[in-house]
């Protein structure tokens, strides 16, 4: 895993598609590197598919360090999706690894036996992880979720480790159980223990909503690079405020509360232009997909807004991209306050 920033986005199942990685990239200063996950990606279709046909697949020009996400557990299945993505995404810049599903909580993975449910079984989850490895040119990740308590970090030392031995050449925790989904508090010490056991990357995710918890990550696990979803989704300049107290760039962010609120403002309005560009535009989709897009982004980072209630209405009265846009700008012709922190995590 090679990378210069200590920020990176998560990858999330209808979020982490190419609009929002071109968004986060864009805010990011030049020079700077990470990596970037993208959403879930089925290893029971990607072999029927066409790299780059696909709202899941397409990539927007040069982008680069890209770890798509493999969701399965079927031997073929992994290595046939792993070597299309080799194939068909050669270019050794685009592609610097490879990640492993261990964490979904939803219940159309668990009832497959995909995502967190492979926790449960350490042989399987082991063998999943040297099927990638032994298909893969690329490092083999993991994206964990975490155990139920202090007392089962040995536990998941234990477990981690087999993936290690099996394969896997860094992982991502994030440190809730799957019953808590994205609620309550993630445990950030068994990030911690995981750190101090293994002797290969560690990855912390959960509970980063503003730069100052990237800092407070860092120094409280000692992990090797902090990942960030819905926080970062709604605060994509996050990587940009990061830059600016690493001394990386000199061009001040979006500070205070209402400089974010407005920042919001102007982030959504290119989102819904790069849907267009990218869904229908470039795929061919009707607007009504951009459409059902823009509004689950706006359904799940709203919260983040003081009074962003009525913008999900704004946005979902709209029956055409330009009637969006003047919502949007009138909505944000008004000052908006966007608080650092929400519980309402959507």
């Amino acid at each position: 895993m090679q990378f210069s920033f200590p920020l990176c986005l998560a990858p999330m199942v209808g979020l982490s598609h190419v609009v929002l990685r071109k968004i986060v990239f864009d805010y990011m200063p030049q020079g700077c590197e990470t990596i970037w996950p993208t959403e879930m990606l089925n290893s029971r279709r990607i072999p029927q598919e066409v790299l780059g046909a696909t709202a899941e697949t397409i990539l927007f020009e040069g982008e680069r360090n890209l770890v798509p996400q493999i969701l399965g557990n079927e031997k073929a299945d992994i290595q046939k999706t792993i070597q299309k993505m080799m194939n068909e995404w050669g270019d050794p810049n685009t592609v610097s690894g490879i990640d492993i599903n261990m964490g979904c909580p939803v219940q159309k993975a668990l009832k497959h036996n995909y995502g967190v449910a492979l926790m449960g079984d350490l042989n399987y989850a082991a063998q999943v992880v040297e099927f990638a490895a032994t298909a893969s040119r690329l490092p083999v990740s993991v994206k964990l979720r975490a155990v139920g308590s202090d007392k089962s970090v040995p536990e998941l030392i234990h477990f981690v480790k087999t993936l290690r031995d099996a394969g896997a050449q860094w992982i991502t925790l994030h440190p809730r159980t799957a019953a808590q989904k994205r609620r309550g508090q993630a445990d950030w010490n068994q990030i911690t223990e995981l750190k101090k056991a293994l002797d290969i990357p560690i990855v912390g995710n959960g509970d980063i909503q503003t730069a100052d918890d990237v800092f407070a990550m860092l120094e409280t696990t000692g992990c090797d690079l902090v990942m960030s979803g819905r926080g970062l989704a709604a605060r994509p300049w996050m990587v940009w405020q990061v830059a600016y107290r690493k001394g990386l760039t000199t061009e001040v962010p979006p500070m205070t509360e209402y400089e974010e609120g407005a920042e919001y403002g102007k982030m959504l309005l290119k989102y819904i232009h790069l849907c267009r560009h990218y869904f229908c535009e470039r795929l061919g989709y009707k607007p009504e997909y951009a459409f059902r897009k823009i509004q689950f982004f706006v359904r799940t980072t709203h919260v983040w807004l003081e009074w962003g209630h009525p913008l999900t209405s704004e946005v979902n009265r709209s029956k055409s991209f330009e009637e969006m846009i003047e919502r949007v700008e009138k909505f944000f012709d008004q000052p908006h306050r966007m608080l650092p922190y929400t519980e309402l995590r959507q």
